[in-house]
Order: structure tokens, then sequence, then C-alpha cells
């Protein structure tokens, strides 16, 4: 697809006319109100806005979590709205990795097999999941705590620890909402070194944030109101 510029852009995210309207009785939500945006493969993009801006919402979508209410979203090609619910379960699990604010780790289980949950959905047999479990830790470096539980590891490290699980099925995108909401200033930075480090690599990372210094580091910023986007940085 080619850009204002007639630049050629591989898009990994093509979004047209989203508009998501939840049911509260006789009262309509309208959490999305038209949004259209593109994000090319390999970019780093931030989603800034207040509570109720609507970006919780979009992330959502974009997470094939939620479905729009109207308008197309495609994720690397594939009409995503169309697609039955196991097959958006599918598409999911292999091409997006989620990280959380709450880390959402199982408290009993070790780093290890937290990290290898994805793959277990996925079917890989026992041994590769090992394997890739333990090469995503390492690349957080956290391969000397693959025997921890979550209980015996910093705020910062479970949040690496999520984020070696959202990298263990080697997704299309990574999808971070608020994932320095519970670190102190230190551990904030860590992660988001690992985020930067990530996107050098090649992948492509959107984090929702309501933090500016977070977003900044970001090469696009995109600003949500009222669920429709307001402004494009970069």
């Amino acid at each position: 697809m080619m850009n204002d510029t007639g630049t050629v852009v591989d898009y990994l995210i093509s979004v047209r006319d989203i508009v998501k309207v939840y049911d509260m009785g006789t009262v309509q939500v309208h959490a999305l109100r038209g949004v259209s945006f593109d994000i090319p493969r390999g970019s780093f993009t931030s989603i800034m806005g207040p509570s109720g801006s609507g970006k919780t919402t979009l992330m959502h979508i974009v997470g094939c979590l939620s479905r729009p209410t109207s308008g197309t979203y495609r994720l690397g090609g594939e009409e995503v709205s169309d697609l039955r619910d196991d097959a958006l379960a599918e598409l999911r699990n292999r091409e997006i990795g989620f990280v959380f604010q709450t880390f959402n780790l199982l408290p009993r289980a070790t780093a290890q097999a937290n990290v290898e949950l994805p793959l277990l959905y996925d079917g890989i047999p026992k041994r590769e999941r090992q394997r890739r479990a333990r090469e995503s830790l390492e690349s957080v470096g956290l391969g000397h705590r693959v025997d921890h539980r979550p209980n015996e590891l910093s705020g910062g490290e479970r949040q690496r620890v999520a984020i070696a699980r959202a990298l263990a099925n080697n997704p299309s995108l990574i999808l971070a909402d608020e994932p320095t909401g519970n670190l102190d200033s230190e551990s904030g930075t860590e992660v988001m070194a690992i985020f930067g480090k990530l996107h050098e690599q090649g992948n492509t990372l959107i984090i929702v944030t309501h933090e500016p210094y977070i977003a900044e580091q970001a090469e696009t910023i995109l600003h949500f109101r009222d669920g429709q986007l307001v402004n494009t940085e970069g």
C-alpha cells in the first residue's frame, strides 16, 4: 500500500471507520466514533488519551479480544471483523503477544511455565515449548530466574516474564496496556529499554499509556479523546 507521498509501505494494521457502541440497558455508550489509521510493520506506536477516551476499547479490538460494531480492521492483510470466534482466537494466539499492567501471571507457576502457556495452547511439543520459553526469558535478562514463581520476583521481573510470554510465539504484534503502570520509575525504565530493543530488532509494538514520557519513546503517538482520534504525532 502507498502512503501520501507515494512510498510503498507494508502496513501490519489498517483500521477504517471503526465504531464501537455498548448497550447499557436503555442507554447506548459510543466508545469509538469512526476511527481510522494505519500502522506499518516494524513500527513503534503509542496510544494516549484520558480515562474514557476509547483507548482501551481500541486495544481490545486491535488485540482481537472484541469486535467493532461497524468498520473494518485488517491485520496482516486479513479482515478480522469477518472471522468466526475460533478463527479469531487462533489468529490472536498466533499473531499477537499481550503485556498487561497487572502482569496476568499464574501465581503458582514458575516463570518458565508462565512463558510456556501460549505455546501449550498452540499445541507445541513439550521439549520445543521448554526451549522457546527459556530463550524468551534469556532475551529479557531472566535466564537465571526460570524456576522462580511470581511471588519470588520483583514487579519489574514479573513484567519481564510477561514480555517473555508475549514473545514466545514470535508474534507479528506486541500489544502492551499500561506496561509500566504498576512499576517504580527504575523498573519502568528497564521495561521500556526492553521494548526499545525489541523495536530495534524489527518487532511491531503498540503501547497504550496515559504517561507522556512513556508515549514519547514511540515513533508515532495517536491521541484519543471522546472516542475519536484527534491528533497524530510523528
